[in-house]
């Protein structure tokens, strides 16, 4: 434990010299939730230590280069390989089964749907890959995706100040009703594409 509290500690600081580009490899590196490097950064904007415009380029380039890494992953990878060393990414098999079964029935657009929620939002890339989903596509929607995550907290970094380290708490009256929003919004688009393709089919 005390190495993995040196290792962020250690993260935090090479994030603070870096700037904007240090939440972009931040987020890249992914040995800290997003949330909290974005926060971080927040923090950093407030302290004007980076510009907002910045921090929210780097933070959307960050994230979706990420995901990148976890299409990539899965596009030369395969499910054999993520069953062995999936822990090693934090994603266990039934949080694959759960994004591949999301992905199998609702199809490109949850690549979008899911980014908000929870456990789902990483694990999504990976079926995405394995499908050899078009990476333009992917890419595209990962990065729309990216914008409303990256600018909610960074401004609840900046908001939070020193106190940034709060921002699960901070963040649960926007997340929540957000969520809740979007798995509204990917049941619509479901139900749409099943009646569609009864519609075909007849």
């Amino acid at each position: 434990m005390e190495t993995i509290g040196e290792l962020i500690g250690l993260l935090f600081g090479w994030i603070q010299q870096l700037g904007a580009l240090g939440i972009m490899l931040g987020l890249m590196v992914e040995v800290i939730p997003s949330e909290i490097v974005l926060a971080y950064g927040g923090y950093l904007v407030g302290e004007g230590k980076v510009g907002f415009g910045a921090a929210v380029v780097c933070g959307v380039v960050g994230g979706t280069a990420a995901q990148l890494l976890l299409y990539a992953v899965g596009r030369y990878g395969g499910r054999p390989f993520l069953d062995k060393y999936g822990k090693w990414l934090h994603i266990s098999g039934k949080h694959l089964d759960r994004s591949e079964d999301w992905f199998r029935k609702y199809g490109a657009a949850m690549i979008f749907f899911a980014r908000f929620v929870p456990v789902i939002r990483h694990a999504i890339s990976i079926p995405a890959g394995v499908s050899r989903m078009s990476l333009p596509l992917f890419t595209l929607l990962t990065a729309l995706a990216a914008v409303p995550w990256t600018l909610l907290f960074l401004y609840l970094g900046l908001r939070l100040g020193e106190s940034w380290e709060r921002v699960h708490e901070a963040a649960a009256p926007y997340v929540q009703p957000l969520t809740l929003t979007i798995l509204a919004l990917a049941l619509v688009y479901g139900v749409v594409r099943f009646v569609r393709s009864r519609g075909q089919s007849l």
